[in-house]
């Protein structure tokens, strides 16, 4: 699973990075339609991001004026967008009542009633640096553990997880009211030495998959669910953290730092994109 992860880039610098629209910096602040939290009012730094956050996401649409993306006119384009993270399914009645739905299994997304009309047109990048991950064991008590570790790059550069999103109004708001965009990141199974640790994984996508995976016209080829490459995971460091992570309300660069010298190393050094 992944229900914790760390992101350090503005979104006017991602844009500019991917020659993106930035749909996020211009709105801000945002609290949404409903008056309800919804986390930070725009996306930026944030070492320990956790469900129901609003969080930066790339998607590809052609009207960048309507969030549902209903006009196809033009080509579409890469945008940089605000959302929550914890999909909210169309049909929901009450936001407080609603599933924490944060992550999507890879195997039964294209069956779940929740996520398979997203994953025909409303597909998404969930940008990070790393994620964190809790490998269960047992301590010299006897009592069962929980240690945090953090996977990421090896060569410093950025991750890109494979999401989807969908928009959600309540019942009795006006149409024209913006509705609360949200999204959910797919997990897969952990592949190579990530299986030490947790049992599932995000599933990353290559930069030279995004075409096909952000296509708002089409559906992607089943080949994109499957599990990442081993060389792609060859290119993840993972290293045992300090479990100041634990509280959602630590928040700081220190959050990141191996716990000593000898945390785990990958044997080979790769590159993700």
């Amino acid at each position: 699973m992944c229900g914790r992860y760390a992101v350090t880039t503005d979104p006017a610098l991602l844009a500019a990075e991917l020659d993106a629209i930035d749909e996020v910096t211009p709105n801000r602040p945002d609290t949404g339609t409903t008056g309800e939290a919804r986390g930070p009012s725009r996306p930026g730094v944030n070492y320990n991001v956790a469900p129901t956050t609003t969080v930066m996401t790339v998607v590809r649409r052609h009207d960048h004026d309507n969030p549902d993306g209903g006009d196809s006119s033009g080509d579409p384009a890469l945008r940089v967008r605000a959302m929550r993270w914890g999909l909210v399914p169309a049909w929901t009645k009450d936001l407080a009542k609603s599933p924490l739905l944060f992550n999507a299994r890879a195997e039964s997304v294209a069956e779940k009633a929740s996520f398979r009309t997203s994953l025909k047109g409303r597909r998404c990048l969930v940008p990070m640096d790393g994620w964190y991950e809790w490998r269960k064991g047992t301590g010299p008590d006897g009592k069962p553990t929980k240690t945090p570790y953090f996977m990421s790059p090896v060569d410093g550069t950025r991750l890109f997880m494979a999401g989807l999103w969908t928009t959600w109004r309540p019942k009795d708001a006006d149409r024209d009211a913006t509705p609360l965009m949200s999204c959910t990141i797919i997990t897969t199974d952990a592949v190579g030495p990530l299986r030490d640790i947790h049992d599932r994984m995000p599933l990353v996508m290559p930069s030279d998959h995004w075409d096909a995976w952000l296509d708002p016209d089409n559906p992607p080829p089943d080949t994109l669910l499957a599990p990442p490459s081993e060389q792609l995971v060859d290119a993840i460091d993972l290293r045992e953290v300090a479990p100041l992570v634990n509280r959602v309300a630590n928040n700081g660069p220190e959050l990141l730092d191996p716990v000593d010298s000898s945390a785990e190393q990958l044997p080979e050094q790769g590159t993700l994109l």
